[in-house]
């Protein structure tokens, strides 16, 4: 499970972030990075703001025991992976239909391959 401070919930976030962000396509998913949010949200301006992802896991995945199986799986990957995005970035991963029949080594080596990409990462760190 994502901590809640590292979810991203409201629609206007997810239409920001797939908008207005950088694009990175892989076979079993496509990722949304938008590297700094418009608007910081109010309180201590010297807090780090976390990164936060979220997840779009469609009909066209499966049913819904399937999506909701996918949706686990990408949320184990990307909670593995959350530390490499820069303070205050969003992520969105939208679920391609080939998700659906791949197992978990397959998720992660596509989210660690396509977040190189969005984050220019080329030598990624161990």
């Amino acid at each position: 499970m994502l901590p809640a401070q590292a979810r991203l919930r409201r629609r206007p976030d997810f239409t920001a972030v797939v908008r207005s962000g950088r694009r990175a396509g892989r076979p079993t998913m496509v990722l949304h990075l938008l590297p700094e949010r418009p608007e910081q949200p109010a309180g201590d301006p010297a807090s780090p703001v976390a990164a936060r992802a979220g997840f779009v896991v469609g009909r066209s995945v499966g049913n819904s025991v399937v999506r909701h199986r996918v949706t686990r799986r990408l949320r184990a990957v990307v909670r593995a992976e959350l530390d490499r995005l820069p303070p205050g970035a969003d992520l969105v991963v939208r679920a391609r239909p080939e998700a659906a029949a791949a197992d978990s080594a397959v998720l992660h080596r596509d989210l660690a391959v396509g977040l190189d990409r969005l984050l220019g990462d080329r030598a990624r760190p161990r």
